[in-house]
């Protein structure tokens, strides 16, 4: 295969991946530098508009983190809690779930017309929920965020030594003080992580934002950018508010960088670690009762996506034009940003392999380093910033609107490289200590040895990263919401149009239908994963 011979090819992937994100910076510099945007600079509401992301960010990422540890401690504490397996599989699908899709089954329950505002009228109480504004923002992101926030932190505990319980039960610790010498420095290792993940994913939030923001007065960086090229179609505000939003995103990214990365190592589904203390029945019923209305916080708002978009009119929704072209728009790009990002996550992975394998047992070289590194380097640019740049660079020379199928299928492809390198690495890696020293003595190479003895043990991984990098790219709104036009329209764009002219019935059944295509795909990718991870 050409791209094992040598390191040209993951060379190329991180120039490909570095022209997007240097076009769109260009463009910006561009305007700065005297372009015919005008750049003035920042003006009062633009740093009202950078608090307020901030003030939701802070909260949303407090109000996760505080309700996750006691969450998680009480899952840690009963390993034997009926179907405690299948709600930590229940708490990884928020994040799987497209934003748009959470956003309406989270309307569902607390809106105006949902299950709760029901609830109240039933007990003769008069109050209205009203969820749009900073209410709906912190909701939503602890939809997101609690889930992830709880895994991460239950896999902390689970790191704990077993002797660690086994002392502590043969000294009469109390929980307190079980909390306080054995719990709690295990959590506080990796919470500075877990919180500035969370912020970052707050910072970055722009369905959540855009769909339950309510108004100007609720409007973080990533909308406020969006507005300002889509409707006003103010150039100078739309760069000084993508500089801010850069330089927030690279402040956070240091913060972590600092902070070191969270993980999820030691968790598993079935077991935990054993614990020989014996909680009093009230501690035990306090636990049970906290994974409860944990499982019905994360679970009604998915059930409502289900229930509310079955009772769509699809034999009118399904018939429609417009909704064909908009899912086979979202399948077709969906399907090229994929392709592309596992062509630059396998050439990446195989040209460090390529150079890890050429230095043996020597220190690691830079060009190692910067391909290892390379994948996620595309994350410092969030998406928004990415189109916003080529938006205002492109419209000195064509319509950026013309653009469209381009920049969703580019940026697509690149925010999913780094999760297609991370499903591939380890594959690769073990597909060429595996088979490098009698490829070699038997002189098979290129495309033969990948055809022949790579791609039977590459293929699961490679269906894994496909379908994952799929399904981010179907969910996407971002892009598609500053390029999309009538001719260009993906089911995210099309359900966005049905919430903003009030056919809810509409947008719920197309949350659905998007829903199915992107579980289905994570689905494959989990499956594809697992059984790629047998075959290891």
């Amino acid at each position: 295969m050409p791209f094992r011979a040598r390191p040209l090819s993951g060379i190329l992937a991180l120039v490909l991946l570095s022209l997007l994100a240097g076009g769109a910076l260009m463009g910006l510099a561009f305007e700065v530098l005297g372009g015919v945007g005008g750049f003035t600079g920042f003006d009062s509401y633009i740093w009202r508009i950078a608090r307020f992301t901030l003030l939701q960010a802070s909260l949303s990422t407090l109000l996760s983190v505080i309700l996750a540890l006691p969450l998680a401690r009480a899952l840690h504490a009963r390993p034997d809690f009926p179907g405690r397996s299948m709600i930590l599989r229940l708490f990884a699908l928020p994040l799987a779930l497209p934003a748009l899709v959470a956003v309406l089954g989270i309307t569902s329950i607390y809106g105006r017309n949902g299950l709760l505002a029901a609830g109240m009228a039933y007990l003769g109480m008069h109050q209205v929920p009203d969820i749009y504004g900073l209410t709906g923002i912190l909701l939503a992101h602890i939809f997101f965020n609690l889930p992830l926030a709880t895994r991460l932190i239950l896999a902390s505990l689970d790191t704990i030594p077993e002797d660690y319980w086994k002392l502590a039960a043969q000294l009469g610790m109390s929980e307190s003080t079980r909390f306080r010498l054995i719990e709690w420095p295990a959590i506080l290792r990796n919470l500075p992580g877990i919180a500035g993940l969370i912020f970052m994913l707050c910072v970055t939030s722009f369905t959540v934002v855009l769909t339950l923001g309510g108004g100007p007065r609720a409007t973080t960086l990533e909308v406020a950018i969006y507005q300002a090229l889509h409707f006003d179609f103010d150039i100078a505000r739309a760069v000084a508010l993508t500089l801010l939003q850069l330089a927030l995103t690279l402040a956070t990214l240091a913060f972590l960088g600092l902070a070191g990365r969270p993980t999820e190592e030691g968790q598993t589904f079935r077991t935990t670690t054993r614990r020989f203390d014996d909680p009093e029945r009230s501690t035990r019923l306090f636990g049970g009762v906290l994974i409860a209305c944990g499982l019905l916080f994360v679970a009604a708002p998915i059930a409502g996506t289900v229930v509310s978009g079955a009772s769509a009119d699809f034999g009118r929704l399904l018939f429609e034009p417009v909704v064909w072209r908009a899912i086979m728009t979202s399948i077709c790009l969906g399907a090229a940003a994929a392709f592309v990002s596992v062509l630059l996550a396998l050439a990446l992975v195989s040209s460090r392999e390529h150079v890890a394998t050429a230095r043996g047992y020597g220190p690691a070289r830079p060009l190692e380093r910067v391909l290892d590194l390379g994948a996620s380097l595309i994350l410092v640019v969030p998406p928004i910033v990415i189109g916003a740049g080529w938006f205002i660079l492109s419209r000195h020379y064509v319509d950026p609107f013309s653009l469209a199928p381009v920049m969703v299928v580019a940026v697509n492809a690149a925010m999913a490289v780094p999760f297609a390198f991370r499903v591939l690495r380890p594959a690769w890696d073990t597909m060429a200590a595996r088979n490098n020293r009698l490829c070699a003595q038997l002189g098979i190479a290129g495309w033969t040895r990948f055809r022949l003895i790579d791609w039977p043990g590459l293929k699961r991984s490679l269906g894994a990263a496909f379908a994952f990098a799929m399904a981010l790219s179907l969910g996407d709104l971002g892009t598609i919401a500053l390029f999309g036009n009538d001719t260009v329209q993906t089911l995210p764009y099309l359900l966005l149009q049905r919430m903003g002219s009030y056919r809810t019935a509409d947008a719920a059944g197309l949350a659905l239908i998007l829903g199915i295509l992107c579980m289905g795909l994570m689905m494959l990718a989990d499956r594809a994963q697992g059984d790629a991870d047998a075959g290891r």
